[in-house]
């Protein structure tokens, strides 16, 4: 006869839990999803759920590059061209207000800018890639496979959540820019699988955008090829 002690059962690992799609899991989604219509949170609870599942860092992205100076150098690239593209061809072909009226307060105002620029890199460069990118990609691809087809349903379902974000604060224009950047940066970590790029080229891309509205420099670009 076995002995009884053998024959209890270790309690459930809610850690490995928190990474399926059973009640654990769907729990700890919708706290990590509700943490994420609070900037500063979303910043830290995707990670802290990375920690405490125990998933690899790599499944959301956080993977070594081979090369640090080119992640950085091509991140730069990616996103200085992304923004003065945007800017200057895609947002006046879609008819969009050529002025981010959200943030006209920035406009030649030192004493903000600072602050923006700091925002705009760790909760739109570190925290919106981590939760759209790497947090969403692992959970998508957890749930319906890694197939070709599944990640350009993840690049457009992320895409437009990413875009609808934007409206409370920025309109139908904020949306629109948004819905475009979340297509590029979104497509680029499909294919990659690594998010600093995409960090840095989102961060960038930011960045760029405050600096043309501390200058005034909307109207002039908006218009630089589409009088």
């Amino acid at each position: 006869m076995e002995n009884g002690a053998s024959t209890l059962k270790a309690p459930p690992d809610l850690a490995i839990q928190s990474r399926g799609f059973g009640p654990v899991g769907l729990l700890s989604m919708v706290l990590v999803v509700t943490a994420s219509f609070l900037p500063f949170l979303r910043d830290i609870v995707p990670l802290l759920w990375v920690w405490w599942s125990r998933t690899p860092w790599s499944d959301i992205g956080y993977a070594r590059p081979k090369s640090w100076l080119r992640t950085i150098a091509g991140g730069i690239i990616f996103g200085v061209i992304l923004k003065l593209f945007t800017k200057a061809v895609i947002m006046p072909l879609i008819g969009a207000d050529p002025i981010n009226r959200t943030y006209q307060f920035l406009v030649g105002n030192k004493a903000a800018v600072a602050g923006m620029a700091l925002v705009v890199t760790v909760n739109g460069g570190f925290g919106e890639e981590t939760f759209f990118r790497g947090y969403a990609f692992e959970r998508g691809s957890k749930l319906l496979g890694s197939s070709p087809a599944v990640k350009v349903l993840l690049v457009l379902v992320t895409s437009a959540l990413f875009a609808l974000a934007h409206y409370p604060d920025q309109g139908l224009t904020g949306v629109e820019q948004a819905a475009i950047t979340g297509l590029a940066f979104g497509t680029t970590f499909a294919i990659t699988g690594r998010i600093f790029v995409v960090m840095i080229a989102h961060a960038v891309y930011d960045l760029t955008a405050v600096a043309i509205i501390y200058y005034g420099q909307e109207q002039r670009l908006a218009h630089f090829l589409f009088r």
